[in-house]
């Protein structure tokens, strides 16, 4: 192998021991630079596997043999294409400035048939459709002549070009397809014949990029739409659910275990492959991480992988599955087999028979998931066995997986000794005691303080007349003497007028309008008039009275409680109620309480949730069937920090009431009717808060979770 350059460009040529007949099979590597060529039963005779240039764009180069195939890595400095060329014993590779744009990455080179020679019908595409991806890509899917056929794929100017030699295209195909109503970044696909060659001209618009897949004879270009914030993000080495390196692949029928080798040499990964992955591929990625190109190729064969530290298996679906269950029914009967054991925990902080509920719940729950497939591996296994060493069946329980305890283990709880009592196999034993340590623990302890508040505020107005007159001795009042006093009510002023109350009397009123339903608490002032000379008296007394009063009642609750308990404190009174029926009198009793109910829980950042309910009642009005119950109720859910303040309000009353109290007739008289009538007004607002702090209370003995 040496490298020299002629016609200004870079040439690396191979020498044979003998005529070389075809060219090279390769691709090229973007990331990092590389050529890859293919040579089917080539052998080494040189005396040396790797050359060091280190001119131009060439930096190395490496070969290596395994079996009846050879390959040679060109390690670049940067990327380039390239032209095979064959030339008596030696294969000629030019290294281009970039990827060719208008030829094959590889043209080899075809003696001219003889003239007497007929020549051959080209070979038939035979379909060109058009498919919308539930993404929104557009699907152009070609039907080549064969799994044979070679198509050069690039993206030339706006577009995409697509380009078959030796390929017929039937004149139904030649066309141009207008698809811009599928709503994908494709326009139009544009179908022609040159010469011997089929090209096939694709035109989107906007952002996109693209990939192409061949399985069998069905070429597919996937044209799809480029998002700036998705771009913006492949930029910055973060695409959406791949993080492998980037690289570029470009594959022509290469076999199928190869490209898994040149994946197995970038990421420096073990793969193993399985003997059933045969076929080949074609396709072309640019700049896509590398598991996601790995992705790519299984599903286009149906494949799957498991990957277990740096190795990689390889293999059809089929074949993982069926490994995969005949493992499952190994760590069947292996379970089924092993010995049972019993063991005691101690439980510290929880209660026994809790934890142990726990247990068979966890078992009760996943043992209907397991039955189906503990069945499906019994039978198995039991035809398994029974076909080698004649025994008519095995009892095999399913492997436990994530359960705690398998289908064969038991578990009780004593309550004396709180402790839990476990019979099972020594793994599943295991997990049951790495569960009881982590649920075990001791809780965090929260203390609420509360302050409810009830503000009240009552006005009062009202004002009225006593009016009242007595005849006593028959005589006149106008024909005596007039005389007059004053009294603060109508008792001290008739007093006040030397008249005997043997004679006078301040009840012997014809109109009595009371301002108040006591009287004695309403200040009043009153007037009589009457005359020495006779027993005849008129009095009046004019009552009112303004009252304005505001009250507030705090309660302060405060209680200790852990984490997700809830705690209770509750105050007040019972208030009887008595109720006949058949079967006799019977008293019940009505709560009217002043409660708080509080259920805190502790989230991992130290902030708390509280769940709050707060009920103020007290003792409403007197009805005939006993007292009322006045309600105030408060049911929230909040998020509070350690030592902060939650206040929850909102239940406002407000009472308005405006009465007044007359004669008829008189007491619709203008300016008079004021003597025949009484006015009453009240206003009462009250209104309920409720104030809850609550704080973490930090003990250094306790480990939190």
């Amino acid at each position: 192998m040496r490298a020299y350059v002629q016609d200004g460009l870079e040439v690396v040529r191979l020498d044979f021991a003998g005529e070389v007949t075809q060219t090279p099979r390769g691709f090229t590597l973007q990331s990092p630079p590389r050529i890859t060529l293919e040579l089917p039963g080539v052998d080494n005779r040189s005396s040396q596997d790797k050359w060091t240039f280190n001119a131009g764009k060439l930096e190395s180069a490496q070969m290596f043999v395994a079996g009846e195939r050879a390959r040679i890595l060109l390690n670049l400095k940067q990327s380039a294409g390239y032209i095979s060329t064959l030339e008596g014993n030696s294969i000629l590779i030019r290294l281009l400035a970039e990827v060719p744009q208008e030829a094959p990455v590889q043209q080899a080179a075809t003696p001219p048939a003889p003239a007497a020679t007929a020549v051959p019908a080209l070979p038939l595409l035979q379909d060109i459709d058009f498919k919308r991806s539930p993404e929104g890509a557009g699907m152009v899917q070609l039907r080549l002549p064969s799994d044979q056929t070679v198509a050069d794929i690039r993206r030339q100017g706006t577009g995409v070009v697509i380009e078959m030699d030796k390929t017929r295209l039937p004149p139904a195909l030649r066309r141009r397809m207008d698809v811009g109503d599928f709503a994908t970044p494709v326009q139009t696909i544009t179908s022609t014949q040159a010469g011997d060659r089929v090209r096939v001209v694709i035109e989107p618009n906007g952002k996109w990029e693209f990939n192409s897949l061949q399985i069998g004879n069905v070429l597919t270009v996937e044209v799809k739409p480029v998002d700036e914030k998705v771009a913006g993000a492949a930029k910055a080495g973060t695409p959406a659910g791949y993080t492998g390196q980037k690289l570029s692949l470009n594959f022509q029928s290469i076999e199928l275990r190869a490209v898994l080798q040149v994946i197995a040499d970038f990421t420096k990964f073990n793969i193993v492959t399985s003997d059933t992955v045969t076929g080949s591929v074609t396709l072309r990625l640019e700049n896509v991480p590398w598991d996601q190109a790995l992705d790519i190729i299984m599903q286009s064969k149906g494949l799957a992988m498991r990957k277990k530290g740096n190795v990689i298996w390889v293999a059809p679906k089929e074949e993982i599955a069926t490994r995969e269950k005949l493992d499952y029914e190994s760590q069947a009967v292996a379970q089924s087999m092993e010995p049972l054991v019993t063991k005691s925990f101690q439980i510290n902080y929880a209660k026994a028979v809790d934890v142990a509920g726990k247990l068979m719940e966890d078992a009760a729950s996943k043992a209907a998931a397991a039955s189906a497939a503990t069945s499906a591996a019994g039978s198995a296994t039991a035809k398994a066995q029974g076909a080698a060493s004649g025994s008519a069946s095995v009892t095999s329980a399913a492997p436990s997986g994530d359960r705690l305890l398998s289908t064969r283990g038991s578990v009780f709880a004593e309550p004396r000794t709180n402790q839990v009592f476990a019979t099972d196999t020594e793994a599943s034993l295991e997990r049951v005691q790495q569960f009881i340590s982590k649920i075990d623990i001791p809780l965090r302890q929260v203390l609420i303080e509360a302050r409810l508040v009830v503000a009240s505020e009552d006005f009062g107005k009202s004002l009225g007349v006593k009016l009242g007159g007595i005849d006593a001795g028959g005589g006149s009042l106008i024909g005596g003497e007039m005389k007059s006093t004053f009294g603060t009510n109508l008792n001290n002023s008739i007093a006040a007028s030397g008249l005997t109350k043997n004679t006078i009397s301040a009840t012997d009123t014809f109109l009595n309008l009371p301002a108040s339903s006591s009287a004695a608490a309403v200040p009043s002032i009153a007037f009589t008039l009457f005359s020495s000379a006779s027993s005849q008296l008129i009095g009046l007394e004019l009552q009112a009275i303004e009252s304005n009063s505001t009250g507030k009642v705090v309660s302060s609750p405060r209680v200790l409680t852990m984490d997700q308990q809830a705690a209770v404190v509750s105050q007040g009174t019972q208030v009887p109620y008595t109720s006949t029926s058949s079967n006799g009198t019977t008293t019940t009793f009505q709560n009217a309480n002043l409660k708080l109910e509080v259920t805190p829980q502790i989230t991992p950042d130290g902030t708390l949730i509280l769940t709050l309910d707060v009920t103020k009642d007290s003792l409403g009005i007197l009805t005939t069937s006993g007292y009322a119950i006045n309600t105030k109720h408060v049911k929230t859910q909040a998020l509070v920090e350690n030592g902060g303040t939650v206040v929850i309000g909102g239940i406002y009353e407000l009472e308005e009431n405006n009465s007044e109290n007359k004669v008829p007739f008189f007491g619709d008289l203008p300016i008079i009717g004021n003597l025949f009538k009484n006015k009453a007004k009240s206003i009462s607002k009250r209104e309920l808060l409720v104030f809850v702090t609550p704080k973490i209370v930090m003990d250094r003995n306790v480990t939190t979770p």
